[in-house]
């Protein structure tokens, strides 16, 4: 379990990194003005996606593997031409996984609050802080996991048929992803 915490947060902090220096480049001081957020490795539109339940891509591997989330299903509803019972479920799914969502960003939220307050203190120990960041990956990984489940649900819902369409209708067409029509 240590090991998958420590992977994670490694991938985490790989990507965030990734991410700054390819909006901020590599200057001589690319963190400047960052000091001042309230919590120093989210920014206020990271922390308010967060809260708000947004899927900030956490879903990639799903989505892009045949696995369409109950979002971007209702969103095409009309398109995918779902049945009234299709159409339900799908709401019933959207709403059940942005409310598990919320309360994980929330909780991600606090435990990366926690770790900015160690750093604050001016005292974090090496138990302290492997606590702490054990607690955001676990956080964040439980978060994906949130996503990642719905879009298990949603395939379910759908027909190969719809599957194709969806495919289409969000421009992956030409891209395979293995699957035959396993959860038709």
């Amino acid at each position: 379990m240590r090991r998958l915490i420590a992977s994670g947060a490694i991938v985490v902090a790989l990507v965030t990194a990734g991410s700054f220096y390819h909006l901020h480049g590599n200057g001589s001081a690319p963190y400047a003005g960052l000091e001042s957020r309230r919590i120093k490795a989210l920014s206020d539109s990271q922390i308010d996606e967060l809260r708000e339940g947004r899927g900030m891509g956490y879903a990639l591997a799903a989505e892009l593997n045949d696995f369409p989330g109950p979002k971007h299903v209702l969103d095409f509803g009309e398109q995918l031409e779902l049945s009234a019972d299709q159409l339900r479920e799908a709401q019933r799914l959207y709403d059940a996984m942005l409310q598990e969502a919320k309360r994980g960003g929330e909780t991600l939220v606090e435990r990366e609050e926690d770790l900015d307050r160690l750093f604050r203190s001016g005292q974090p120990t090496e138990a302290a802080l492997s606590r702490a960041v054990a607690e955001a990956a676990a956080a964040e990984g439980q978060l994906r996991f949130v996503h990642l489940k719905y879009h298990l649900a949603t395939r379910a819902l759908l027909s190969s048929e719809q599957r194709a369409s969806y495919r289409d209708l969000r421009g992956y067409a030409g891209h395979s992803s293995g699957h035959s029509g396993h959860g038709s």
